[in-house]
């Protein structure tokens, strides 16, 4: 073991950032002690090991190239084999084994469980001895992952270094030049298999002639043939019987890349030949010798059999005709009568007679899944032994029901984005298949209480009480025909909803609400939403006489007691990536929304708040917002996540702004979070503290939004934080609520506030706690050329930190 005094005198000379001799004295003092109780815990777990045996200190490995002519990313290519190379050290902390000495320290517990079992999961490490350490096998692996990745007759080799009680692996890679892809050559016997649709096989190849030649590109090739097969009828088939043989001519040989047989080396004499040193090769894609003849045959259905009330403690016989009844060429056992028959002949997208297809096979089983009333759906696939069409099979779905009914009852917290917080009690009644058709009829009561905590609405609290009744219909109920094969059910949905809204010292609002819309997923991740009808109804009441007092003299006021109909119809379109897990994840959505173009057609409106309907004056505008979302994954648990939020609308007709409830509003816990809701905009304006009180909402007809923040662990995988940067703002078309200021200008961008700031996200599994504290770095209020603070950024400052700090709370991530 090396003397303490050599450590101790390297450190002293890696100091060059102590400003004096005095402190320089003070950090050895601190260090010093350190250190040598870093040496005495190495000599304590050197005492320790077992007789001969060393301790894994790691690898280290030499990547070069074999010669030039082609690009090689060695660091990238060192962290891989690093990888493969097994077993992991142990954590250190500068060369000090600190896991496997408090391992030592503690013992090894000899039950699974106490306190020092705890502790030795907790703080301990077991040492991974030199012993384990095989480099010959290490090597080979190495070798093996070149070949895969198309760098043929690369080389590598490994040997050991033990310095104290210490081994080091040591190995050194050649990589060799990569083989791209020449041609795709097809070997197909004297079977019809293959023939008749190789030509479509090679229009969406992953084998794209001049890239590099790897294993994954080739697994991907045959898992790709063995789903358009098994679309095409071959139920047997699957991605074992293809073999892939790469003739790299130099070699003379080909690399066999089937599962079955890993890699191994194979001649083929009359292979054809390239240019040799041309670094190219050829694929050569054929069925594995000895494939069964069942594979290489077309199957068709036979037969459909649904067991919709199936259980496994009296499972019915499959095999009898007993008790089924046909319909639409489906037999259907169920003898409780319990769900009409359309159930089941909407939910199965194949009959009898046609091709067996695995997509169509899985869009049933997930039709099913979907419909919301089956709590166990699988199907089994049998050949077809009396009937008069050969290659058929018989299929059978079992189906176990939910529970019909069901009631339920949920508590908890929210925080919104106009900095309101508060609580919510809610009870759930629902009914899965009220009509036999799987109908949810669902009965949701709820209360709720919320407080703000910027000043404008301290002691102004709001309260909720509602109920909505909502029935959903698991397919399309419109007056037009609509294709209905996807790969889930679509949904019809029919809601009518009531909310008693206190808000305290102001106002009471009732709310009535009357929404028919469909939703239909065309793909797992692109999803649609239309609304042909939408309608609220607003009424106001119970004002109270403060607020009665300020009415006669603001006509905003009086507009937002108005009773109002919005009725209108919108439109959804959602897409995302579809691996949450993927290096770029993109998010869109958009909305489309028009209302009252029926009723200002009906009664001619061309004046603001000049013609009613039933009693209200309707709402009459047009509406858009997109939202687009991409994040970059960096690292495991790192991310950079960006936002765009764009909205428009045109009041128009009888309308003049847009209605309180529909308006664009900025600020908050999700949103520009260095600005309270209500505090910001619209435009360049700054809001009194009577509009913050008495508006309904602070809000524009127009929105920008952008937002960007880098999240990284803590505390992986609990404790996480973020730093952000948030710009944006509304703006408004009239000036009616606000003073000019506020409306779109061409100098719309020289308007836009900008934060930045720090978060701390608590993951509990089953949500995530949010807290961000941020700034205003341009606050739009200011004159203009004064609107960037930040050179008055002054984090020290009590002062400063009171007027501009904001602390923001939230359930889930901002976006």
């Amino acid at each position: 073991m090396s003397k303490p005094t050599t450590y101790i005198a390297n450190i002293k000379w890696t100091m060059p950032f102590c400003k004096n001799a005095r402190s320089k004295y003070a950090l050895q003092v601190m260090v010093i002690p350190l250190v040598l109780a870093m040496l005495a815990s190495s000599c304590s777990v050197r005492k320790r090991l077992p007789a001969g045996e060393t301790l894994y200190n790691g690898t280290k490995i030499t990547v070069t190239k074999d010669s030039t002519g082609f690009k090689l990313n060695t660091k990238s290519m060192k962290s891989q084999m690093k990888k493969i190379a097994v077993p992991q050290k142990n954590k250190m902390l500068l060369g000090w084994p600190y896991k496997v000495w408090a391992w030592y320290k503690i013992g090894e517990p000899k039950r699974q469980k106490g306190l020092k079992h705890w502790l030795s999961e907790k703080f301990g490490e077991a040492p991974v001895f030199g012993s384990t350490v095989q480099t010959k096998l290490n090597v080979e692996n190495m070798k093996g992952y070149l070949e895969n990745e198309g760098y043929y007759r690369s080389n590598a080799s490994g040997s050991t270094s033990v310095k104290g009680y210490k081994l080091t692996a040591l190995y050194k890679v050649i990589v060799a030049h990569p083989y791209t892809i020449n041609t795709i050559d097809w070997k197909i016997d004297s079977s019809k298999l293959l023939n008749s649709i190789l030509a479509t096989l090679k229009d969406k190849t992953v084998l794209i002639p001049g890239e590099r030649i790897t294993l994954d590109k080739i697994k991907s090739e045959r898992s790709r043939i063995d789903l358009l097969l098994k679309n095409k009828g071959y139920y047997y088939f699957n991605a074992d019987y293809l073999v892939a043989y790469v003739d790299t001519t130099t070699l003379h040989s080909v690399k066999a890349t089937s599962q079955a047989d890993s890699v191994r080396l194979a001649r083929i004499p009359d292979a054809t030949k390239s240019t040799p040193g041309n670094y190219k090769a050829t694929i050569y894609m054929s069925l594995k010798a000895g494939t069964p003849e069942k594979v290489k045959r077309t199957y068709t259905i036979n037969s459909i059999v649904v067991f919709p009330n199936y259980t496994l403690l009296k499972p019915p016989p499959d095999t009898s005709r007993a008790d089924l009844k046909e319909t639409d060429h489906i037999y259907i056992r169920d003898t409780l009568y319990k769900f009409k028959p359309f159930v089941f002949t909407k939910a199965i997208t194949y009959r009898p007679g046609s091709l067996y297809s695995l997509t169509e096979q899985n869009k049933t089983l997930n039709r099913f899944i979907n419909l919301g009333v089956f709590k166990f759906v699988k199907n089994r696939y049998e050949p077809a032994v009396r009937s008069d069409t050969p290659n058929s099979l018989n299929v059978y779905y079992y189906l176990t029901p939910q529970k019909k009914k069901t009631i339920q009852a949920e508590i908890g917290g929210f925080s919104k984005s106009n900095s309101y917080t508060g609580g919510q009690f809610n009870v759930n009644w629902l009914n899965r298949n009220v009509f036999s058709g799987a109908e949810a009829l669902n009965v949701k009561t709820y209360v709720s209480y919320e407080s703000a905590s910027i000043d404008s609405l301290k002691n102004n609290n709001n309260y909720h009480i509602g109920t909505e009744i909502s029935l959903t219909f698991p397919r399309f109920y419109v007056p037009v025909k609509w294709k209905d094969d996807y790969l889930f059910p679509p949904h019809t949905k029919v809601t009518l909803g009531y909310e008693w809204f206190r808000r305290q010292q102001l106002y009471t609002k009732n709310f009535v609400r009357l929404q028919y819309e469909i939703d239909w997923k065309t793909k797992i991740n692109v999803e649609h939403t239309i609304a042909p009808i939408s309608i609220t109804y607003t009424g106001t009441s119970a004002l109270a006489p403060q607020y009665l007092a300020q009415i006669g003299n603001d006509r905003v006021l009086k507009l937002s007691t108005l009773p109002e109909i919005v009725s209108g119809s919108f439109y959804s379109f959602r897409t995302s990536t579809t691996y949450p897990d993927a290096t770029n994840i993109f998010y869109f959505n958009a909305n489309v929304e028009a209302a009252g173009n029926i009723a200002g057609g009906v009664t001619g409106a061309k004046n603001p708040y000049s013609k009613t309907v039933a009693g209200g004056y309707f709402a009459e505008y047009g509406k858009i917002d997109l939202d687009f979302r991409y994040s970059r994954k960096l690292a495991p648990n790192y991310y950079w996540a960006n936002r765009i939020l764009i909205g428009a609308s045109m009041p128009y007709g009888n309308s003049r702004f847009l209605p309180f409830s529909r308006q664009f509003i900025i600020g908050g816990s999700s949103s520009l979070r260095g600005f309270s809701p209500r505090n910001i905009g619209p435009g360049s304006t700054l809001t009194t503290a009577f509009q913050q009180l008495y508006y309904p909402q602070v809000g524009g007809d127009y929105k920008l939004e952008m937002n960007t923040e880098f999240r990284f662990p803590v505390i992986a995988p609990r404790l996480k934080s973020a730093v952000f940067l948030d710009a944006g703002n509304i703006w408004t078309r009239d000036s009616i609520l606000y003073s000019p200021t506020g409306q779109l200008t061409k100098s719309f961008l020289k308007q836009l506030a900008v934060d930045a700031g720090v978060g701390l996200r608590f993951d509990i599994s089953i949500l995530i706690i949010r807290f961000d504290i941020a700034f205003p770095l341009a606050k739009p209020w200011l004159p203009e050329g004064q609107r960037w603070v930040l050179s008055k950024v002054d984090l020290g400052n009590s002062a400063w930190r009171s007027s501009n700090l904001v602390f923001n709370f939230g359930i889930g991530y901002p976006f």
